[in-house]
């Protein structure tokens, strides 16, 4: 996604494209793992040490709502964030925390008996156990 791509999804989101809100697209654009707000925040102030942590937090807040970014909840630790783009599912490490993106495939509706008045939008997995890294540790034990 170049400069201009990233005006464009702002716009056809509803959101203005201001700098802050761009430098938070641009970093998780460039940014291949899954930061926290406190580390997207760090970034986007080096850039622009006018941007503050709750305009940061703010414009996380409406990038999700947008449907523009992911935020992936981590049990007891910080949440973190993704672009949405290709879609796929996460892995998160019980022991060092670490989110993975594992290829998408199509999860089975339930039963619509099962949901009641319920209206699914979408579902999305998340698989948690070892990473490959922690996994060799705990298997040289």
């Amino acid at each position: 996604m170049d400069t201009e791509a990233i005006k464009r999804s702002l716009d056809a989101s509803g959101l203005r494209c201001t700098a802050q809100r761009y430098a938070v697209m641009a970093f998780l654009m460039e940014h291949k793992g899954h930061p926290t707000a406190a580390e997207i925040f760090k970034a986007v102030n080096r850039v622009d040490p006018r941007s503050s942590r709750a305009t940061t937090y703010n414009n996380l807040r409406d990038l999700v709502k947008a449907g523009l970014v992911r935020e992936v909840a981590v049990e007891g630790r910080a949440g973190r964030f993704d672009l949405e783009g290709t879609r796929h599912h996460h892995f998160i490490c019980d022991r060092c925390g670490g989110v993975e993106d594992v290829d998408w495939y199509d999860v089975p509706k339930p039963a619509s008996r099962s949901l009641g008045k319920r209206i699914v939008r979408e579902c999305q997995l998340i698989f948690r156990g070892l990473c490959t890294k922690c996994a060799r540790k705990h298997a040289s034990r």
